[in-house]
Order: C-alpha cells, then sequence, then structure tokens
C-alpha cells in the first residue's frame, strides 16, 4: 500500500469514528431532551387540565409536582441497580415505561379520572428516573478527558433546548386538544429509545455485582473521603436549578399579568430567551473545559458570580421587565458556566461501580430543586419581590464561597 493510500484510508478511519461518535452524542442528548418534555410540556395546558377536570389550582399543580418529587425519591434506587448491571439495561426499559405511562395518563386524561392521570404521572416520574441520571453515568463509563466533558455539555446544553421547546411545543398541541401532548409525548420517547438502542455501544460490564453490604461499605468511605466537597457540589447544582426554575416562573407569572397579558406561543417565545442563554454557554463550556481541573474552578466561580451580580440587579430593577430578562438571561449564562464542569466533576470523581449512585445523588436533589423553586418562589413573591430576590443574591453568594473553599479540582482531572 502506498503512503497516500494508507494516508487516506487513516483519514476515512479517523472520519468515521468521528461521525460515529457525534451520532452517539446525539442519541445521549435524546435522553435528557426526553427527561424534560415530559415535564414540561404540560405546563401551557395545566389551566385547560383544572378546566376541563374541575380540578383546584392544587390539585392541577401535582400534575408537575408529583412527577418531580416521584422522580428524586426513586433516582438513588435506580442508581444502585445501574451499579449493579448495564447501564442500558436501565435506561431501555425506563424509556418504554415513561412512554406507556405518558399514554396511561392521556386515557385518564381523555375519561377525565383524577387518579388514573395522577397515578400514570407519579408512574412517569419513577421511570424518569431511569433515563438522564444514568445516561449520565454512561457518559462517565464510555468517554474519557475532553469527550466526556464535550457529551456532558451537550447532555445539559439538551436539556436547556428541552426547557425551551417544551412551553412552546405544550401550547402549540394545546391549541388542537388540551389532552394532545400526553400522547404526542411517547412518540419522542419511542425516537429516544431507539437512538440508545442502535446507537450506544456500552462495554459488556464484568464481573460479579458487589455484594450489597460491601457496596454500601464503600460508598460510606467515598463520602468519607470526598463528601466535603462533593455535597458542595450536590447542593451548587440543586440551588442553580432552583433560581433558574424559579425565576423562569417568576416571570412567566409577570408576563401573564396584565398591562403585558402575553400567554401562549408567545409567552414560550419569551421565556425561550434566557434558556438558550443556558443551552449555547452550557455547550461551549462542555467543549471548551476538556478535564482542566484549573478552568473549571475559574469558570464555576464566574458562573456563580455573574448570577450572584444579575440576582442584585434584578432586586433593584425587577419591576422593569426588559431588564428583568436582561437580568434573568444573565443568571441562565452563570447557570451554563456552572453546571457542566459540576456534571464532569462528579462523573468522573468514582469508578465505574459507583458512579450510578454518585450521580443518581446528583440528579435527586437537582430534581428537588426544581420541584421546589416554582412553589417557593410564587410564595415569596406574594409577600415581597425585592426581599425574594436579596436572598437569591444572599444564597447564590454564600454558594460561591462554599465553591471557593471546598471545591478543588486537580490541575487535570482523570477517572477514579
Amino acid at each position: 500500500m502506498s503512503r497516500a493510500q494508507a494516508h487516506g484510508k487513516r483519514t476515512s478511519n479517523a472520519t468515521k469514528e468521528t461521525k460515529s461518535s457525534w451520532l452517539q452524542y446525539a442519541a445521549f442528548a435524546t435522553v435528557p431532551l426526553v427527561l424534560v418534555l415530559g415535564n414540561s410540556i404540560l405546563v401551557p395546558i395545566l389551566p385547560d387540565i383544572a378546566e376541563a377536570m374541575s380540578l383546584s389550582k392544587f390539585q392541577s399543580s401535582l400534575v408537575i409536582t408529583l412527577f418531580s418529587v416521584s422522580a428524586a425519591l426513586f433516582i438513588p434506587i435506580i442508581g444502585y441497580i445501574s451499579d449493579r448491571m448495564s447501564r442500558k439495561a436501565v435506561i431501555l426499559p425506563a424509556l418504554a415505561i415513561y412512554g406507556g405511562a405518558g399514554i396511561l395518563a392521556g386515557l385518564g386524561a381523555v375519561w377525565e379520572s383524577y387518579g388514573i392521570l395522577i397515578g400514570a404521572r407519579a408512574l412517569q416520574g419513577m421511570a424518569a428516573a431511569g433515563t438522564a441520571p444514568i445516561a449520565m453515568a454512561l457518559v462517565g463509563d464510555l468517554y474519557q478527558d475532553g469527550e466526556e466533558s464535550e457529551a456532558l455539555g451537550l447532555i445539559e446544553a439538551s436539556n436547556g433546548a428541552g426547557k425551551v421547546i417544551s412551553p412552546i411545543l405544550g401550547s402549540l398541541l394545546g391549541l388542537w386538544s388540551w389532552y394532545a401532548p400526553f400522547f404526542a409525548f411517547p412518540l419522542f420517547c419511542a425516537g429516544s429509545f431507539c437512538a440508545v438502542l442502535w446507537l450506544i455501544h456500552e462495554p459488556k460490564h464484568e464481573g460479579k455485582p458487589t455484594p450489597f453490604k460491601t457496596y454500601w461499605k464503600e460508598m460510606k468511605a467515598i463520602y468519607a473521603k470526598e463528601g466535603k466537597w462533593l455535597f458542595t457540589a450536590y447542593l451548587a447544582g440543586s440551588l442553580g436549578l432552583f433560581i433558574l426554575f424559579g425565576v423562569l416562573f417568576y416571570l412567566s407569572d409577570m408576563a401573564e399579568k396584565p398591562p403585558l397579558s402575553i400567554d401562549g406561543v408567545a409567552k414560550g417565545g419569551l421565556l425561550a430567551i434566557p434558556l438558550l442563554g443556558l443551552v449555547i454557554t452550557a455547550y461551549l463550556t462542555g467543549k471548551g473545559i476538556r478535564k482542566n481541573g484549573d478552568r473549571m474552578k475559574v469558570l464555576m466561580l464566574s458562573g456563580i458570580g455573574l448570577m450572584s451580580l444579575s440576582l442584585t440587579a434584578a432586586s433593584i430593577w425587577h419591576s422593569a421587565f426588559i431588564a428583568l430578562i436582561i437580568f434573568i438571561t444573565l443568571c441562565s449564562i452563570g447557570t451554563g458556566l456552572l453546571l457542566p464542569c459540576l456534571n464532569t466533576l462528579i462523573t468522573g470523581s468514582v469508578d465505574r461501580s459507583h458512579r450510578g449512585m454518585v450521580t443518581s445523588l446528583y440528579n435527586s436533589l437537582r430534581f428537588l430543586g426544581v420541584a421546589i423553586g416554582p412553589p417557593f418562589f410564587s410564595w415569596m413573591a406574594d409577600k415581597s419581590v425585592t426581599g425574594l430576590f436579596v436572598i437569591l443574591t444572599l444564597l447564590s453568594a454564600g454558594l460561591l464561597i462554599a465553591v471557593a473553599l471546598t471545591i478543588k479540582p486537580p490541575k487535570r482531572q482523570s477517572k477514579a
């Protein structure tokens, strides 16, 4: 074979590997996208659900909240199971149940049976526990160095993109029928199921599962050694999403009220502005950090600092709607700097046999942050909007100090 032919063959192989890698990245991206769609697509039609089924505001809110709470409770259990078997053996059934429960929820809506609807939503939340959190652990199993941080950044960007698409898609489907989103969602699950099945190639998990007692001892040893910074990282992820979802809820509520009276697709487009800031920043951050510990520390502190400054500004100028959108967008960009760094640090902190539990606990607290954010903002905004943003500023400033003191990534993070 000539030198030119050998060079051509190497180039062709590299191109195929790059294409295969990006197909796998795309398959991973579908999982958090489906996770977000399962909840957020229903937000725009909550008033329609309440009206059609004669529900109270509290009953209709449980359609969203119960999903998040059941997911948060089941994530650690699913994480433990995924550490004892292959990740795909958890993700694929979870996606199938997630979609199937979506159909059941839709039937409950058509039959106007609140019991079936709310039961199906709780089941969806349990199944959701086996989707994106386990996909994050699988990324840690499959990739090294820059590839891992890039894939995790894409997952976070996909998560944000789902938040951009969901309210618009939910509003559009709601124009056709108020229960249409329930039946549309399983189609997305089916697409993600096929992508994970055919495009993600998981290495065979060698060795017998660790006995529970031994596993529990090993987990206690991990948290005894790494717990200080891991718990700070968990808190940072949870607080970041608590603030993000809370400020978006407040912005949505402000847009709906007179004199603005912005609703439906237009409101979805408005909420997409800060979320686009998150999506773009998260992807670029994941692509750029490449497991560089010093860079991750700088970006995390910069992100939390930007959140603190924008929330301080919002506490002063929150009544000016355009200014508030700008400040919330800057806050979202700060969150986009923070989350991919946390994801990379946490997935790389332990070995394969414990990664499912460690990443699952992290995702469980993220879910709780998402679930608590809107009701807290609603309650606090009724008392004092200025006080609300002052509290958020103090929380983010405290987080900045905690991260600066406790999270000290090595100059170049390697697999545990």
